[in-house]
């Protein structure tokens, strides 16, 4: 992406297009619904494209991209939990679909993964499926390295807990 400045629109699509898929399996990973991450994500962008002139640029324009559908999940989340309980159980009881684009996670880790504090599962996520650094990660997330550990101590431990401490 382009320095800090005026930024053009062509600069924005070529971000929608490198990136769009990479936030979207996050997405995935971070909501367990295909159809919530996709909204997630398009909110994202939206909400991006917006504030595009204000992008700072002190995080890459991606990460950038990755904290709004982070904050977008969160909220979505939210909401979610304010629904009738009935809604809710409708919902814990349908079955979790794999996310096609990620292939290597489980059901299980994906289910697990999903059932983690958003932010938890933000950072386990963007850390080991996409290659992010713990400090990328603070400076993307506006946290400092050592919450970014304790967030992927806390849900590596939970995973192994859940899942049985020979997987990885």
């Amino acid at each position: 992406m382009s320095p800090p400045g005026p930024r053009s629109t062509a600069d924005f699509d070529r971000l929608y297009r490198e990136s769009y898929q990479r936030v979207f399996r996050s997405m995935v990973a971070v909501t367990g619904s295909p159809a919530e991450a996709e909204d997630c994500t398009q909110e994202a962008f939206t909400k991006a494209f917006s504030a595009w002139g204000s992008w700072r640029g002190e995080v890459p324009a991606e990460a950038w991209v990755h904290r709004i559908a982070i904050n977008t999940a969160i909220s979505a989340r939210r909401r979610q939990r304010l629904r009738e309980v009935g809604e809710l159980v409708r919902r814990l009881g349908r079955p979790v679909e794999p996310d096609p684009t990620a292939p290597e996670l489980s059901m299980d880790l994906l289910r697990e993964i999903q059932r983690l504090p958003v932010k938890q599962a933000a950072v386990l996520v963007l850390r080991h499926l996409h290659g992010y650094s713990n400090r990328e990660l603070g400076v993307a997330l506006g946290v400092s390295e050592s919450t970014v550990a304790s967030r992927l101590a806390a849900a590596t431990a939970t995973l192994r807990e859940r899942l049985g401490r020979d997987r990885d």
